[in-house]
């Protein structure tokens, strides 16, 4: 089993540098500021070096190389990969039946999964959109506000779809109270 790493907020205290708070955690090392050192990378086994109090304990580490940034935005931003969003135990291996008005025509069923995975896919796009809104270096945020409340109302439009999502985490929310959808 893997060890848990103190995280950002530890407080420390190293026999050089004084007392500090651990503000980035790297696979060796600790990114700390100090109180009178500023920003300093310590190495996890410094035996000057002493966890005071731990916080917000885990096993992974961040990256923070300007490169891995950089790809793993890329990643995010173009890849069609998304999170793995579980299907509420009830719907699985279900259909939807489509059951036309005219019973001349026949019904459509598609299974749950398939619709299921369209809507993770609308929601991860989603997503997406408000990255490349927010990062867009020529829309005023006057624009980026404007263009965000429309993605919102989306969101809002598509919480119909919620009772599918196993995890309520996943679930889309809209804006609050605006009593559109």
């Amino acid at each position: 089993m893997e060890e848990l790493t103190a995280g950002k907020g530890s407080r420390v205290q190293h026999a050089r540098y004084g007392p500090g708070v651990i503000i980035g955690v790297k696979y060796a090392q600790y990114v700390v500021t100090f109180m009178d050192q500023g920003i300093i990378d310590v190495d996890k086994t410094d035996p000057l070096f002493e966890i005071l109090h731990a916080e917000n304990k885990t096993i992974e580490v961040e990256t923070v190389s300007a490169a891995e940034t950089s790809l793993l935005k890329i990643l995010r931003l173009w890849s069609d990969t998304s999170e793995v969003v579980p299907l509420g135990d009830r719907w699985e291996g279900g259909t939807m039946l489509l059951q036309p008005k005219d019973p001349n025509l026949k019904p459509k069923e598609v299974p749950v999964e398939a619709f299921f995975h369209k809507i993770v896919m609308v929601r991860d796009r989603l997503r997406v959109l408000e990255q490349q809104i927010n990062s867009h270096k020529l829309l005023s945020d006057e624009d980026k506000v404007n263009m965000q409340q429309y993605i919102t109302r989306v969101y809002g439009s598509l919480t119909t779809f919620n009772v599918l999502f196993k995890q309520k985490e996943h679930w889309f929310v809209g804006g609050k109270g605006t009593g559109e959808d």
